[in-house]
């Protein structure tokens, strides 16, 4: 696309036909609008996560929400795709970058009947999830619950525990992904992330075009008004932690990485499937002013608290497979594919 294209024509941006999907794309594109003087329009495409039944692990996991939509970047179809960042591959495309605007809240939601919380579901309750992450630390914490995996978009879940035919006592789903279809009104508990440590990246959206794009233009300024410096250094962080595990969204691996006070701070847990044993481990960074050093101390802290995970045995609690190589938002990517659920 560069910087030749009338100033009318539109930027095409990829996008999943979901309702939340469409409604974190929208917001995007009338932030590309105000950044490049020029129009957006929404381009739907169908992924295989889209199509396909059954359990993300079963469906190959990782990936399943993406495939499609970097094909149709690479293709010349779209010109930009906006992701749920959770749902990227650790590792590359080449010919593709990503950069991370500011983060929604990054943490999991409990949505349960009579205004239920982790702590008061009786006995036995039924609660919804299609994360294996979200299942193991909710039942190293609760294990007394019975963990459904269920599958389907936001309100189909939802409705699981909170519709008239509901068949469950709770369901958890990301804050940001109810956040941004302004159905907060169903949380009954937001979880604390030392019970519940979210997913890398969760909350976080990546927005990916042609690096050849972005050598310069509208686009490349865009990218640049997009990027959110503390949302970048955390999802680095909680993304090596990932990839120096080698971890696809079949393992109960979370991380949650902020800003403060000068310091990037990273906690990270990998759990057993059953909820009976679970690992933690902290660490934290002073960053200096200087973007690429930051990026690089953030890939260094996550490799660093993946390390301290194994050597304290990691390996013996979760599904850790084929290695992964991270790439850094806002700087070129390749091929493959890891990922876990969207919302």
């Amino acid at each position: 696309m560069g910087e030749t294209g009338p100033v009318n024509t539109p930027i095409r941006l990829g996008t999943r036909a979901s309702a939340l999907a469409t409604t974190q794309s929208g917001m995007v594109a009338r932030r590309i609008e105000e950044l490049t003087g020029r129009p957006v329009e929404l381009v739907h495409v169908r992924t295989e996560g889209d199509v396909r039944t059954g359990s993300l692990a079963s469906l190959g996991g990782t990936g399943v929400f993406v495939a499609a939509l970097r094909d149709a970047l690479l293709e010349g179809r779209c010109d930009v795709a906006v992701h749920s960042l959770k749902d990227l591959p650790t590792a590359a495309v080449e010919g593709l970058t990503i950069v991370t605007p500011e983060r929604e809240d990054p943490r999991d939601a409990l949505c349960a009947r009579d205004g239920l919380t982790l702590e008061t579901l009786p006995r036995g309750a039924r609660v919804g999830t299609g994360s294996p992450r979200r299942a193991a630390q909710i039942r190293a914490t609760r294990p007394d619950l019975d963990v459904v995996d269920i599958r389907g978009n936001v309100d189909t879940r939802l409705n699981r525990a909170l519709g008239p035919d509901a068949d469950l006592d709770a369901v958890v789903l990301a804050w940001s992904g109810l956040a941004r279809l302004g159905r907060t009104d169903a949380v009954t508990d937001a979880l604390d992330p030392a019970v519940v440590a979210p997913a890398p990246g969760q909350g976080a959206l990546a927005v990916e075009a042609r690096t050849a794009d972005l050598a310069s233009g509208p686009l490349a300024e865009a990218f640049a008004g997009l990027d959110h410096r503390p949302t970048r250094l955390a999802v680095i962080a909680e993304r090596s932690v990932l990839a120096r595990l080698e971890a696809g969204c079949a393992a109960p691996v979370g991380a949650l990485a902020r800003v403060e006070e000068g310091r990037l701070l990273l906690d990270a847990v990998v759990a057993r499937t059953d909820g009976t044993e679970k690992l933690k481990h902290r660490s934290a960074i002073a960053l200096t002013h200087d973007d690429a050093a930051d990026d690089d101390a953030a890939r260094a802290l996550g490799v660093r608290v993946a390390e301290a995970l194994l050597a304290d045995g990691a390996e013996r609690l979760a599904p850790l497979g084929s290695a992964a190589v991270l790439p850094a938002p806002g700087e070129p990517v390749d091929p493959t594919e890891a990922g876990a659920p969207g919302s």
